[in-house]
């Protein structure tokens, strides 16, 4: 069940690239001569703090988080924020297909971390399902060897891939294991987007540019998708669902993610664009999607197979 629940929230998380995208063409067309810097860190506060304005009205007085709750929204916040801000400094000096694949990095990172912890090699069913991932993922974004280079943006998605990766592992913690992942997300949201206001303020060429980025009909749209759906709903689910499995088996549902970016940018591309009034045409995937795709599938559906029980952070519900 909480893996069911883990693919649902990469399905919503999959949204995020062609709202992203239409929102970026929305506000370079209307607001020309605007630096990207700007408009990356202004879309992460908008998006996270809409989505804290979400969640406040059911962070009611009994629901309000306690200090453990907090303590963990923190930090995800941190790990995070700063993940999300690298990665999209990174994809301005780096190939889309590259910061797909390199982002992906902590599905193999995950299992290393697991190994150390517990002192053993990883079983086959995780080596044969990291190596289908990674393959599956290097087919998915189109990246051929010879496009991977070193340089400004692959370094900062791999470190955003690792600041990830402590992401995912502060949802295994077993001393939040009795957090709620309600209020655990509106700290998480609410903390994210006062990290970065600090960066969209400075990066801004006037303070009325914070409210002028918004003014518009389909960037509020694009904004209130990203807030309800990629942030508040795919967050809810990741936090409440992923203690109760593996931060290893976790880092591999999540690659699901991409899979449903390909499938939605077959159609989606060609209506923003018409809300937004700019070209914006679809995509179509075609073989990568039906190769890396199922690669991935099958590195899932391996992971799901009969094994022997772990410990989780959170023990099944009864």
């Amino acid at each position: 069940m909480p893996a069911l629940f883990l693919i649902l929230a990469c399905a919503l998380w999959g949204l995020s690239f062609p709202v992203v995208k239409a929102l970026h063409l929305e506000q370079t067309q209307r607001l020309p001569g605007v630096g990207s810097e700007f408009l990356s860190a202004w879309m992460q506060v908008a998006r996270f703090g809409l989505g804290a304005l979400i969640l406040l009205p059911f962070v009611r007085h009994k629901r309000f988080p306690n200090k453990l709750e907090l303590k963990q929204g923190l930090v995800l916040a941190f790990w995070g924020g700063t993940g999300m801000a690298l990665q999209a400094d990174g994809l301005a000096h780096t190939a889309a297909s590259s910061s797909a694949f390199l982002t992906q990095a902590y599905c193999v990172i995950l299992p290393l971390i697991a190994c150390v912890k517990l002192r053993r090699a990883p079983e086959l069913r995780i080596i044969a399902a990291t190596l289908l991932v990674v393959a599956g993922c290097a087919v998915l974004s189109g990246m051929k060897p010879g496009d991977l280079h070193i340089g400004r943006g692959e370094l900062e998605t791999i470190l955003a891939s690792v600041l990830f990766t402590f992401q995912i592992l502060a949802l295994e913690n077993p001393n939040y294991r009795k957090n709620r992942g309600l209020p655990v997300t509106f700290v998480m949201c609410l903390a994210i987007a006062v990290i970065l206001l600090p960066a969209a303020f400075l990066t801004a060429r006037s303070p009325a540019l914070l409210i002028i980025a918004g003014a518009s009909w389909p960037s509020f749209i694009l904004i209130a998708t990203l807030a309800l759906f990629c942030s508040v709903g795919a967050y809810l689910l990741m936090n409440h669902w992923q203690p109760r499995i593996s931060s290893t088996e976790a880092g591999l549902i999540y690659t699901t993610e991409p899979v449903f970016t390909a499938l939605y940018v077959m159609f989606l591309p060609q209506w923003l664009g018409l809300m937004t009034r700019s070209t914006y045409p679809n995509e179509h995937p075609g073989f990568p999607l039906i190769v890396g795709g199922g690669m991935i599938l099958a590195a899932n559906l391996l992971m799901q197979l009969k094994r022997k029980p772990h410990k989780p952070a959170i023990a099944p519900m009864p």
